[in-house]
């Protein structure tokens, strides 16, 4: 009996730790220098949080399925940290082709996410919006 109740318990452990993470979902970047942006996919990816871009928008908001990047990881290695916080990632910034440690916090549906240097202590960030 003891062994069916830690069984149980260690599944359903399990199963919560499969569950869906609050950040996953489409996310729409803030506007380019131009007006463009971006919707990332965020999911888990092992056992950490990626993004991916899914599509791209031009200033109008038309799409734009001409964008170079399209299907390009632009998050990786992310964890959570507890609370909306995650840190430990990576952050590919497509309007400078550079790469940067990173951060996010979660609030409701805004997702800030920023790209930092100097051991974090210098940072750039943007808030994304959910849109799905």
């Amino acid at each position: 009996m003891k062994k069916l109740i830690l069984s149980t318990a260690f599944g359903l452990g399990l199963a919560g730790m499969a569950a869906a993470d609050p950040v996953a979902g489409i996310w729409k970047t803030a506007e380019g220098e131009e007006g463009g942006y971006l919707h990332v996919g965020i999911a888990p990816c092992g056992s950490a949080i990626c993004g991916t871009i899914n599509t791209a928008f031009d200033a109008n908001g038309n799409m734009s399925p001409e964008y170079e990047n399209l299907g390009k990881q632009i998050i990786w290695d992310m964890t959570a940290d507890g609370g909306g916080a995650y840190s430990g990632g990576k952050i590919w910034a497509p309007d400078s082709d550079k790469t940067y440690s990173s951060k996010m916090s979660l609030s409701g549906n805004t997702l800030t996410v920023k790209g930092c240097v100097a051991g974090g202590l210098i940072c750039r960030g943007q808030d994304w919006k959910r849109v799905k």
